[in-house]
């Protein structure tokens, strides 16, 4: 499968890809659909990549100006990978080999995106109050936003706290924007 940043300073380069890994790198049509959409807000932006994968989303954020990515994966051989990609692009950032939950609950930065892309469960959910929706609203920054994919059956109605920027499907994927809700931030974490 190949795999490349779309644009930036690292545009073209392909990616590794870590093998004996099950993971789905995002397609350039639905980057291209997450960058389009969020254009220059993305320079100078701390970016947290959860479920990394490749790194595939959180390089593309760096190539296109994001100031800093941390990468968590609990795969050995993604984190790897996601080593190895940071290299050939010429781009820094840090790379966690954790849980993304467990990495949450102990981390005390905020980031102006975050992206997730955890496995699918392939079934009809409905997913409004999802763990990851709690876990990360804590680490979001002042107008910040949280990128979410998961399976086209999945659903999400009404999230508790969060409201859909918008909402986008490329095959079995759905990829959502989502920004908090006013007044939503749990007690002792309210943006100042």
């Amino acid at each position: 499968m190949a795999l490349r940043v779309i644009s930036g300073v690292a545009g073209g380069l392909r990616l590794e890809v870590p093998r004996g890994v099950e993971i789905r790198p995002a397609l350039d049509r639905v980057k291209g659909a997450i960058f389009s959409s969020l254009g220059d807000w993305i320079v100078d932006k701390r970016v947290l990549d959860l479920y990394a994968g490749t790194g595939a989303l959180g390089i593309e954020s760096l190539s296109r100006g994001a100031r800093e990515a941390t990468f968590v994966d609990l795969a050995s051989p993604c984190c790897r990978a996601i080593r190895n990609n940071l290299f050939k692009t010429g781009l820094t950032g840090r790379v966690v080999e954790a849980d993304a939950l467990r990495f949450l609950q102990r981390d005390r930065q905020r980031y102006d995106l975050i992206l997730a892309s955890p496995p699918y469960e392939k079934r009809e959910l409905l997913l409004d109050d999802h763990p990851l929706l709690s876990a990360v609203l804590p680490h979001l920054a002042p107008e910040g936003f949280f990128l979410w994919e998961f399976f086209r059956r999945n659903r999400l109605d009404h999230p508790v706290s969060w409201r859909v920027r918008w909402q986008r499907r490329a095959g079995e994927t759905v990829v959502v924007l989502l920004e908090p809700a006013p007044g939503s931030w749990p007690s002792g974490t309210e943006p100042s």
